[in-house]
Order: C-alpha cells, then sequence, then structure tokens
C-alpha cells in the first residue's frame, strides 16, 4: 500500500470504496491504490455485508487481506478522532499485525506509535491494535471498523465488547481465524452466516486456493500433512472443523476401542500419573496386545503414593510421572524395586505422548474399559500454541475444571508398551475362562481393596 501525498490541495474528502480513490483534505491530497489481492481473497474480505465470517487455511491470506481492508476503511473513512480496531487474542499476535501495516502504509501518511501500538493518519483518523485478553478494557469507544483476528482463540467477551462499541457508527466487522473445533463463538457465528443470516457473509480460504494463487507451495502443505495429526491438519490447512469438537483421538475411534469389562491376561506393564490433593493419582495396567487389565485412582499423601503404587505393580514393568516432585518419587520406588522409570512431562514430551496415543487409539490397538477413562478420553481437548505469529506446537489437556489423570496414565503405559501391529477387535465379553488362565500369572480382576479415606475404587465398573 502506497499512498501519495500531495500538499496545498484544497477540496472535501471523498468516500469511494473502489479499489482505487482519490482522497482529499483542505490541505492534503492522497491517492490510495489497493494492493492485489486474489479474486477469492477479496471477494471474502470485501464482502457488502456488515458482518464477514471467514474461516481460513493458516498462510492463505487472510490476515494481509484484512490489514489491506482496515487500512482502507480508516484511508476512505477516516476523520479526525474516528478509530479503527485491530484486535488479536494476545498482545503479541496485534504487535504483529501491527508491524505489517507499519511496514505497509508508506509515503509519510501515518504517524506510527510503537508504545500504544496505533497508526495516526493524515486525515486524524487512529488505527488501534489491540489484545482481547481482558475484553472489560474495550468498552466505551465508537469505532468505525474492526477486524477480530483469529477469533476461535479470542474470548467471547471480547467481541461482545466489539460490537458493543460499533453501535452507534455501524462499523462493519471481519472475523477471521483458523478453525478450532466447534465449541467457540466464533464457529458458532460462520454457522449462522453460511446459513445466510441477514447482514452476514461467509467464505472459506483452504490451502488449495492459497496455492492455486501461488502464495503457498504444495510441498510445503504434504511436508505438514505428514508431520501434524490429521485431525490438526484438517482445521489448520483445510478450514474443517474436528468432527469431534475439538478431541484429538476421535469420538469413534474411541467407541471402537471400548471392552466391557477388563482383560484377563496378564499384566505386561503399567503407566503411573501422579497426583495428591488437586488431582488423583491414577495407574493404568495394559496386558501385552495393549488391552486394559487394571485402573486405579486415588488421592493420598505421597507416603502412601509410593506404598500403594508399589503394591498394585507387583513388580512389572512401569512408566511413572516423574514431573516436579514426581522425580524424588521415582527415585525412591526405583530404589525400592528396580522396576520402574520416570517420565518428564513438558509442553514437548506430551504433545508427542498424546499423538501416539491418538494414533494407538486411531487404529483400534488398545482396548478400554472404565466410565472415568472413557470420559476423560471424550473430553479432552487440544489447543494450537503459537509465538510471534508462528506455530509452535499442539497443546492437549483436560477442560478446564476436568481431569486427565487416567488419560495421562493410559498414554504411559501405551508407551512404556510399545507400538504393536495390527489392530483388532473387542469382544464384549472376558477372552477366556478364568480356568484357562496361567496358574503363575496375575490375574485376579476383582476389586482393588479400598482403605477409608482414600477414595480407591474397584475396578469392576466403578471407575
Amino acid at each position: 500500500m502506497a499512498p501519495t501525498a500531495t500538499a496545498k490541495r484544497k477540496a472535501a474528502a471523498t468516500a469511494r470504496t473502489e479499489p482505487k480513490a482519490a482522497l482529499r483534505q483542505p490541505d492534503l491530497s492522497v491517492d490510495f491504490q489497493r494492493p492485489s489481492l486474489y479474486p477469492k481473497q477479496e471477494a471474502a474480505i470485501y464482502s457488502p455485508a456488515r458482518y464477514a465470517c471467514i474461516e481460513a487455511s493458516t498462510k492463505s491470506g487472510k490476515t494481509w487481506g484484512c490489514i489491506v481492508w482496515l487500512a482502507e476503511q480508516a484511508i476512505i473513512h477516516g476523520r479526525p478522532g474516528r478509530q479503527f480496531w485491530w484486535v488479536a487474542p494476545f498482545a503479541g499476535q496485534a504487535r504483529i499485525a501491527y508491524r505489517r501495516m507499519k511496514l505497509a502504509i508508506t509515503g509519510g501518511v501515518a504517524k506510527p506509535n510503537d508504545t500504544e501500538l496505533t497508526l495516526t493518519l493524515f486525515n486524524g483518523a487512529v488505527i488501534w491494535f489491540k489484545t482481547g485478553e481482558k475484553p472489560d478494557a474495550l468498552y466505551g469507544e465508537d469505532v468505525f471498523a474492526a477486524v477480530i483476528d483469529e477469533a476461535t482463540r479470542c474470548r467471547e467477551e471480547a467481541w461482545h465488547a466489539v460490537r458493543s462499541v460499533i453501535t452507534h457508527t455501524k462499523g462493519l466487522v471481519r472475523i477471521i481465524g483458523n478453525v478450532k473445533g466447534k465449541k467457540n463463538w466464533a464457529f458458532k457465528m460462520c454457522k449462522r452466516a453460511e446459513a445466510g443470516e441477514p447482514d452476514m457473509s461467509y467464505a472459506k480460504l483452504t490451502w488449495r486456493d492459497a496455492v492455486a494463487a501461488g502464495i503457498m507451495d504444495q510441498p510445503e502443505v504434504e511436508d505438514a500433512r505428514r508431520q501434524l495429526p490429521e485431525a490438526v491438519f484438517k482445521e489448520l490447512y483445510e478450514a474443517e472443523p474436528s468432527d469431534d469438537e475439538g478431541n484429538p483421538f476421535g469420538l469413534a475411534a474411541i467407541a471402537a476401542c471400548k471392552m466391557e469389562t477388563f482383560s484377563v491376561d496378564p499384566v505386561a506393564c503399567w503407566g503411573w500419573d501422579l497426583g495428591k490433593h488437586l488431582d488423583w493419582t491414577a495407574g493404568v495396567a495394559l496386558d501385552r496386545k495393549g488391552r486394559m487389565v487394571n485402573l486405579v485412582r486415588f488421592q493420598a499423601p505421597w507416603g502412601e503414593t509410593k506404598r500403594r503404587i508399589i503394591q498394585e505393580t507387583k513388580g512389572k514393568a512401569a512408566l511413572v510421572d516423574a514431573t516436579g516432585i514426581g522425580d524424588a518419587i521415582v527415585e525412591d520406588l526405583s530404589t525400592a524395586s528396580g522396576n520402574f522409570e520416570g517420565f518428564v512431562f513438558t509442553t514437548r514430551s506430551k504433545q508427542d505422548l498424546m499423538e501416539l496415543l491418538q494414533s494407538e487409539i486411531q487404529q483400534t490397538r488398545l482396548g478400554l474399559t472404565g466410565p472415568v477413562l472413557l470420559t476423560e478420553l471424550e473430553m479432552f481437548e487440544y489447543e494450537f500454541r503459537g509465538r510471534d505469529g508462528r506455530f509452535t506446537g499442539v497443546f492437549y489437556s483436560a477442560p478446564p475444571g476436568m481431569h486427565d489423570d487416567c488419560v495421562c496414565a493410559l498414554a504411559l503405559a501405551t508407551k512404556h508398551l510399545g507400538i504393536r501391529g495390527q489392530p483388532f477387535q473387542f469382544s464384549t465379553t472376558r477372552d477366556k475362562r478364568r480356568d484357562d488362565l496361567d496358574p503363575g500369572a496375575d490375574n485376579t480382576p476383582g476389586y482393588d481393596e479400598p482403605q477409608a479415606g482414600q477414595g480407591w475404587e474397584n475396578r469392576s465398573g466403578l471407575i
């Protein structure tokens, strides 16, 4: 964008919306030439609707197109004191858009303020780059046009505030972002727009559109397809929400792995996730085919927790959460019995662990049972993370107020067992009769003996 300024021109300002517009104020004239956008990109962003909702692939041009659109709104419709807003989920993302627009508007017609993240134009209009982290701070002004960037990651209250500040001006809004499940306000807005609600428009930009326009390389897309989980790729590149509303495992895949009862085959290994007061200590035992043999879940002081883990594990191989205080717990367990190994949870290691569990579940290589575990799996979510505008990974966790202890224990057991071969079918009954079992193996399927005040539950259906 390169507006040119000529001093000493005296004429009234115009308010044209064509790609090229001559704008005049008493002492200044600016010729604005809209940068080239590819046809589908331009049609989506320059919709005549007041609310344009755009679901888009990463790097498909949604941000740049809206930078052009917002700058054009401010140049054409700007007057002294009029405000135009860019709202992003976090301050760092707002700063990225600010820097891009600052570099794009040349010719000395905008005065930048790097502290407040504002661009004050020749006509007195001010373009603000704001964060939606504290929605209450957005109220109060009159805004003439706004972009809500990465809307699926913005708090819904930020949208409420933006809608409030455009009331007097009847300002236009562009709501843009990657797809992120179906549990967010932006997805619902897109569905309303797609259904044809008045004064709303809907568009989708995918990697195919970006490749056709020459702004994305298909080999890069194919590399992303290989590297990312299928659900993540579909949302980031194909703008397709997960059928499971953000669940990384897949509800159908979880259902395909369900067993009515625990396996009675010998335990091959355990996974243990540690907790004390707010979280639970959870242990999952798998047989050599990946079917659950036992599930233990309790809260207790650390000393009792160590005793209980040793008692339950019975010398079988076990992978134990060694994060934080868990490092000392694993050291004590290893001293008492040599079958324990530690696993430290970091953002990256948890992502890798959960993607392994995701792969095993989606290929029906695990046998799962127990209502608490199954509920945790079905409620599990993922979140895209980034820094300075770059995708850095996927964060996996339970929704706020829920637990993921059993899921983590299952993932640890799955990792310790290793990846197996072909998927198999699960029976809704026990695999074989009790009298066929190896009498020397640990095959006791009944109850874990509860002790007063510790919340232990049995593996025959309560967990």
